[in-house]
């Protein structure tokens, strides 16, 4: 598949912040520099992307019990969103 190294790469930074090895900020800079993966899918994979990137960095001012946002949930939401757009772009080619 094409875009193959792009999905280890972001698998291997959601393995990263589950294991504190990365910080949330660097994360979401590896999640946002995969402009030719996101060019590939559709728009609203993006949009969905960029959401749940912008309620994890919210999530990180604050501690788990300030803040309506889960990490754990969001990165299991991330894990959701990495599977389907892998399924998506296998669908295409």
């Amino acid at each position: 598949m094409q875009y193959e190294s792009a999905f280890t790469e972001l698998q291997h930074a959601m393995q990263g912040l589950r294991q504190k090895s990365l910080s949330i900020a660097d994360f979401c800079k590896v999640w946002r520099k995969q402009q030719a993966l996101l060019a590939a899918l559709p728009p609203q994979y993006a949009t969905v992307m960029e959401d749940l990137l912008g309620r994890l960095e919210a999530g990180s001012l604050f501690t788990e019990e300030s803040c309506s946002f889960s990490q754990i949930d969001l990165l299991a939401t991330l894990d959701t969103w990495l599977n389907k757009a892998r399924a998506t772009l296998n669908t295409a080619s």
